[in-house]
């Protein structure tokens, strides 16, 4: 069988750089109704037919216009024809507050993952003009180079501790769930026009959201730009690639650079301890993304902090001060820095020793004298109850954030400070963790 020339070897070609050879039996695609991802549809599911892999299709209707719940249908009846399984999945609504296509942006996002099922890769259709009018976007912002570098062609995320959407027409859940699922982007090399042309040829329905012309959203302006003062697509696109070049070796400078310098400490793990001189003897560009990453890290973020508010937070800590930042605080004490998790962030959350359930999405305590027991953070409360213990060099708002384990307000375990019967606490250490996140930062 063949897949024929032009646009369909392409794809194939692309998924084959990507994905092969070995490719997955399943595989999940995200398709709102619009050219690019109906060209998707298409171009995935002939491909799909020759290398014997199974598809699962999926609708996010975010329910803002009208047509939206019309558009599902018309890709399930597409999808249908094609011989794949269709998911619409619908999106209660934003609530007003932030941006509009952000919310909506990440809402998608955390649906498709609750739904994935047995599917680690989720094919999205991000084209070559997605690519320029991102440039321009963040160009706008002041973005520095990763905000400037390409969109990743794969793109690692963690599976959270999250209740699953199962759909009739939906994908099996595993038994075991892997640690991470991707969002993979075969077109990103593509220009929308060629996709438009493959659409026509075909006689392949597709719908335009009017909000593509609307020029309250940045990304419409944007658009309206490429093609003036030399701003055509394939320019902006490589750019966007070079930046990406440039973010892999900043990104394997800092990775280099923390290893050397972090430190570990076993009545505080799951936080980030830097040695304090090594750190403020770091070009600045190198010390934000390892201040980031491990922020990101104790957090337990998908998203970076705020460049601005990123630059503080360093100022601050070179400085002395201790500050808060992404769920995060900064603490330079003595001859470290201390990044651990913010305890006000995590004083309500509570979870059961012994339970599947997280505590803070990466803590798992667990023994047979606790079992059943409240988990929550150590907080002041605890550490007023462990006074008479040998104090710990970890400062005291690194300790708060701690898991403990609670019979009511007694306090009766918190194994890091050797406290109560002995219990199990997996985390994510950094010393193992960390650096190797600085390399896809």
């Amino acid at each position: 069988m063949s897949l024929g020339t032009g646009l369909p070897q392409r794809f194939a070609d692309r998924m084959g750089q990507l994905l092969g050879p070995d490719f997955p039996t399943d595989i999940a695609l995200a398709v709102s109704g619009g050219g690019d991802s109906m060209a998707m549809l298409h171009l995935a599911a002939d491909w799909a037919r020759v290398y014997g892999v199974r598809l699962w299709v999926v609708t996010v209707d975010h329910g803002l216009r009208a047509e939206s719940a019309a558009e599902a249908v018309m890709v399930a009846t597409e999808a249908r024809a094609l011989g794949l399984p269709h998911s619409t999945l619908r999106w209660e609504g934003w609530d007003g507050s932030g941006n509009l296509q952000d919310a909506a942006r990440t809402a998608r996002r955390d649906l498709i993952a609750r739904w994935r099922g047995v599917c680690r890769h989720v094919l999205m259709a991000h084209t070559q003009d997605d690519q320029a009018e991102t440039l321009l976007m963040r160009l706008a912002r002041g973005s520095g180079v990763d905000g400037l570098a390409a969109m990743r062609d794969v793109t690692q995320l963690p599976v959270e501790a999250t209740q699953p959407i199962q759909q009739p027409d939906g994908p099996p859940w595993p038994a075991v769930l892997l640690p991470h699922w991707f969002i993979v982007r075969p077109l990103l090399d593509v220009g929308r026009a060629d996709l438009r042309h493959y659409l026509k040829t075909l006689h392949i329905p597709y719908v335009d959201d009017p909000s593509n012309e609307d020029t309250d959203f940045a990304r419409v302006r944007m658009r309206r730009l490429i093609g003036s003062e030399g701003l055509d697509r394939d320019t902006l696109s490589q750019t966007a690639r070079q930046m990406a070049r440039a973010r892999v070796a900043l990104g394997r400078r800092a990775h280099d650079a923390a290893a050397a310098i972090l430190r570990n400490d076993p009545t505080a793990p799951g936080c980030v301890i830097l040695d304090r001189d090594g750190f403020a003897d770091i070009e600045p560009e190198t010390q934000l993304r390892i201040l980031s990453a491990a922020l990101q890290m104790v957090a337990t973020a998908t998203y970076r902090p705020r460049l601005a508010a990123l630059e503080d937070a360093l100022d601050r800590a070179l400085g002395g001060g201790t500050t808060t930042l992404h769920g995060g605080i900064v603490v330079p004490r003595g001859d470290a820095i201390w990044i651990a998790r913010e305890a006000a962030r995590v004083s309500e959350q509570t979870a059961i020793a012994g339970a599947k359930d997280k505590w803070d999405r990466r803590w798992t305590i667990y023994g047979p004298e606790i079992k059943g027991l409240e988990v929550r953070a150590l907080g002041e409360d605890g550490l007023a109850q462990t006074a008479d213990l040998p104090r710990p060099r970890a400062p005291r708002a690194v300790l708060a954030s701690l898991p403990a384990v609670w019979a009511n307000d007694r306090l009766v375990a918190c194994g890091p400070l050797n406290f109560g019967p002995s219990h199990v606490v997996e985390h994510c250490p950094p010393g193992g963790e960390f650096p190797k996140r600085l390399l896809a930062h």
